[in-house]
């Protein structure tokens, strides 16, 4: 397994990190990505340690708090040979403060997280997505009190806007307190703006990447092929996708060069799309989940191997997005707006 620092800190993370949101299984949304009790849980960490992956993310809005817990009585024992990650952010209940990023929803919420991951700390708290009604300036004093009460490790946030995440830090910054060290993002060979603003930005402020949904809720899988019938049972006919509308010509053009790349490598296409974004800008980690073991098998050997350039410009032209304002502009003049450096050698 390889490490890599995350972002600024001095903290080294895997390049995998194993997703528990299959953990639980509480409501519909979540039945579409799995239904892991304990002793399965407990089956699937053990893979994941023995390959060298010791970064365990969950939040604590997946399954309303199952997620936490399950993952918690599975760790037992193993809780110092771990990191965990969980967030806060989105609504826990119909209340009118149990949402958001305030002072009292967080300091509650971390308390809570704490008790159901049955642990004294949290290494990596993100704020799951932004919240444009508190003040910036609250959240982050609230989190450098969390960081210096020891209850939390390091800061990270999910889901944020260019903006968001640069006023943010501008803040910290300000004033003295912690910075979020990584940004948790939709990014995948199918979900390509995140290289308009947030990689450059990431690579600006030496802001870590942990990517979510790396193979496009299943479809870059090898599971969707042209002309060929949907998988029965698939995450986003159960209600468990993510984004846009799918432009389904554009998938296929994408997987028709996976398939390719995999005759190349002998690799699954599922294990091309995650090497090709461990050779991206700013990432240091992407978070795989697996409904099973065998399914985290074949997520654990995207690692350990590299694509060469010839296949990565293979997959960026075949995923090429067309760039929206200002982006389409500025690439009009790239030594004034220079991309990032894709390619190396």
């Amino acid at each position: 397994m390889e490490y890599r620092q995350l972002g600024a800190s001095g903290l080294k993370v895997p390049v995998l990190s194993f997703g528990t949101a299959t953990f639980g299984g509480g409501n519909e949304f979540f039945k579409a990505w799995g239904n892991t009790q304990v002793e399965e849980a407990g089956r699937l960490i053990n893979l994941c340690l023995d390959a060298g992956v010791n970064l365990f993310d969950t939040a604590n809005v997946y399954s309303n708090g199952s997620s936490e817990e399950i993952l918690g009585q599975a760790l037992k024992g193993l809780r110092n040979r771990v990191l965990i990650s969980t967030k806060a952010t989105f609504p826990m209940s119909d209340g009118p403060n149990d949402l958001g990023s305030s002072r009292f929803h967080l300091i509650k919420q971390c308390e809570e997280s704490l008790k159901r991951l049955n642990t004294d700390h949290i290494d990596i708290y993100h704020m799951h997505g932004f919240d444009g009604v508190t003040p910036v300036e609250e959240t982050l004093k609230t989190l450098e009190n969390l960081v210096q009460s020891g209850k939390v490790r390091y800061i990270a946030c999910s889901n944020f806007s260019g903006w968001h995440l640069m006023k943010s830090l501008s803040v910290s910054e300000r004033f003295g307190w912690s910075k979020y060290i990584a940004h948790q993002a939709y990014y995948s060979l199918l979900d390509r703006e995140f290289e308009w603003e947030l990689m450059p930005l990431g690579l600006d402020q030496k802001v870590g990447t942990i990517v979510w949904s790396p193979l496009a809720s299943g479809r870059l899988s090898g599971k969707y092929r042209r002309n060929e019938p949907l998988p029965e049972n698939n995450r986003v006919q159960q209600g468990g996708g993510h984004g846009p509308a799918l432009n389904e010509e554009r998938l296929y053009t994408i997987v028709d060069a996976l398939d390719e790349v995999a005759a190349e490598t002998g690799k699954s296409v599922a294990q091309i799309s995650l090497n090709w974004l461990l050779q991206r800008p700013t990432v240091s980690n992407i978070v795989i989940g697996a409904r099973n073991e065998e399914q985290l098998k074949q997520n654990l050997d995207a690692v350990g191997w590299n694509l060469n350039t010839d296949q990565i410009k293979k997959l960026d032209e075949a995923s090429a997005l067309e760039p929206i304002y200002p982006y389409w502009h500025q690439r009009q003049n790239v030594t004034l707006n220079p991309i990032p450096e894709f390619y190396k050698g």
